[in-house]
């Protein structure tokens, strides 16, 4: 089985910026929710897009599933959206052998993932980091997308 590990953190500083090696555009959308996945579809630039399965969080784990898909047919796909696209530019930036994926979302908010190989894995933890939001439901792309109470309507420095 596929399986995605990732911590989330608030980005409260720019130290980062100058240390980012890629940068693309995201339009993120969810075609469907229940409690034990979601289906969402992702453009990249708008040159290529994916189509992504992502089951219950146990933690910081879930099970993954990830298809190349015609970037016409997931523009298609945008109509039968629910909720609201999300856009957002994700940059990443190296840690060693990690990579950090900073997305800055349209409306101000600016969230910091890491993946790693295992659970324990350790990690250096930039002082750009603010508050860890890995277990806060609030701030996963689909409760941004699909809930009433906007996570990116927050302050980032709680």
């Amino acid at each position: 089985m596929a399986e995605e590990i990732e911590r989330k953190f608030l980005v409260t500083g720019e130290g980062w910026r100058d240390r980012v090696s890629q940068r693309r555009a995201i339009r993120q959308f969810y075609l469907a929710q229940s409690d034990s996945a979601t289906v969402r579809v992702r453009i990249s630039d708008g040159t290529s897009a994916r189509l992504t399965v992502k089951g219950r969080r146990a933690g910081m784990s879930r099970p993954e599933y990830e298809w190349d898909i015609p970037v016409d047919e997931a523009r298609e796909m945008e109509a039968l959206a629910a909720g609201r696209v999300l856009v957002k530019t994700r940059h990443l930036v190296r840690a060693g052998d990690l990579t950090w994926e900073v997305d800055a979302f349209e409306d101000g908010l600016t969230l910091a993932e890491i993946e790693l190989p295992f659970e324990d894995t350790p990690f250096d933890r930039p002082d750009w980091l603010g508050r860890e939001v890995t277990d806060d439901p609030s701030y996963y792309n689909a409760a941004m997308a699909l809930g009433g109470d906007q996570a990116s309507s927050r302050e980032v420095d709680q």
